[in-house]
């Protein structure tokens, strides 16, 4: 079958249909009468030679295919609204884009959070993804269009990936209040007599911390690594161990009862978050207002590369 032969409303009425299980229902959605949509459903069953969907109770079911089929026909549609979005602006009220953006954990707890709130008031239909690519593969995936933005300390990149100073956030240390090797005040031996937890989604390899320390001529025990800030946090609550973590995680995470933060008893330079994408995408319209969004929103004036 040749695609100029089908109507590719049918793939809408197709969507609709998977998502809400029940034809008055996605009628009703799509402003249709219900014969309308079920002769839409004809159609597709034939050309398809599947059911496509079966009744079980009052859900309509989708068969092995439907399943098969649905993640490029989702793609194909949304590929299809970006070009509409792109080619007369962005209207964030109105549209359904789904926000990708790639991003490490401890950056995460505290970004996507107000991110998804401000997403919820501008562009109440939107959806947001967030999702850890190793550094190797950002710009692949950047170039791609499978991230919309990326989010990370500065990075050498390629000429084609623009990226954009974000935030500062000064280190902090977190501990369990009472924590014997912290006393009433937090000093350099202290810190680095102590036993440490890194979040970190690599096996091995220096930390920001622990490279800024390094320069420094310091070198801190590291008893474990994990991949997620809450697991370090939740450890650090139930253990001795040290956590040297961006003071805006911990003011946004700080509800873990029985821990403390401490001023870090040594200077270490702020991390600062870059924001990337793809020169691709310097025109497009819900990139672009993204872009801006999370400027306005956690930024501190800086200036694009």
């Amino acid at each position: 079958m040749q695609l100029s032969r089908i109507d590719l409303n049918l793939y809408v009425v197709f969507d609709t249909i998977f998502e809400e299980g029940n034809l008055s229902r996605a009628a009703k959605r799509l402003f249709l009468t219900q014969p309308a949509v079920s002769h839409s459903l004809g159609r597709l069953r034939e050309y398809y030679d599947d059911p496509l969907f079966v009744r079980r109770g009052h859900r309509m079911e989708p068969t092995p295919l439907a399943q098969r089929i649905r993640p490029g026909v989702q793609a194909a549609l949304q590929g299809l609204q970006d070009t509409l979005q792109t080619g007369s602006g962005f209207d964030p009220l109105q549209s359904q884009k789904k926000f990708v953006v790639g991003v490490r954990d401890n950056i995460e707890s505290w970004m996507v959070p107000q991110l998804m709130g401000f997403l919820q008031q501008q562009a109440p239909q939107t959806q947001l993804a967030s999702t850890q690519v190793p550094r190797r593969d950002m710009e692949v995936e950047l170039s791609a269009g499978r991230l919309d933005l990326a989010f990370d300390v500065l990075l050498p990149v390629g000429p084609r990936i623009r990226h954009q100073p974000l935030i500062e956030a000064s280190f902090c240390v977190v501990a369990r209040q009472g924590n014997p090797l912290v006393g009433k005040r937090l000093t350099l031996g202290r810190y680095l007599k102590a036993r440490h937890v890194v979040v970190s989604s690599r096996q091995s390899g220096p930390s920001v911390e622990d490279f800024e320390l390094s320069r420094l001529g310091y070198r801190r025990q590291v008893a474990m690594r994990c991949q997620h800030m809450y697991v370090g946090l939740r450890t650090v609550a139930q253990t001795d161990l040290l956590l040297t973590v961006p003071g805006s995680v911990f003011d946004l995470i700080a509800d873990i009862p029985g821990i403390k933060s401490w001023k870090i008893p040594v200077d270490l330079p702020p991390l600062a978050v870059h924001m990337y994408w793809h020169e691709s995408a310097d025109g497009d319209g819900a990139n672009r207002w993204l872009r801006d969004c999370i400027h306005k929103q956690l930024a501190k004036p800086g200036k694009s590369n």
